[in-house]
């Protein structure tokens, strides 16, 4: 069984940057795809970034392309989530999910996630 343990959350102001790293065990990444969701107060969980590390497959939502930015390192298990140009809108508990493909609604989180908090 894999298992996923998020970093890197913290409390920044608007504008500033967050690296949140997504480390598996149990199973090599580089077999699956691995996404990264964020659920904001009264809001749905979404799926927001998903990249499959074996051939370098990478997806992002609308509402974070251009600002994050999704790697894979094979040799340490890890998942990064490289967030710039934070906003208050980007505020959420923040979680990596594990799938064959990258399809959020098939994917299996099993992780406690990490906060984000976007603020003045």
């Amino acid at each position: 069984q894999v298992s996923l343990s998020e970093s890197g959350g913290g409390a920044v102001q608007p504008g500033e940057s967050l690296k949140l790293s997504c480390v598996a065990s149990g199973s090599r990444l580089d077999h699956w795809a691995i996404g990264w969701f964020r659920q904001a107060p009264g809001r749905e969980r979404e799926g927001i970034s998903c990249i499959r590390i074996g051939n370098g497959e990478t997806y992002y939502a609308d509402s974070v392309k251009g600002r994050f930015t999704i790697s894979g390192d094979a040799a340490k298990n890890t998942v990064f989530l490289q967030m710039n140009s934070l906003t208050p809108e980007d505020t959420g508990r923040y979680s990596c999910a594990i799938g064959g493909v990258c399809d959020y609604n098939l994917m299996i989180s099993r992780s406690q996630g990490t906060q984000v908090t976007v603020s003045s």
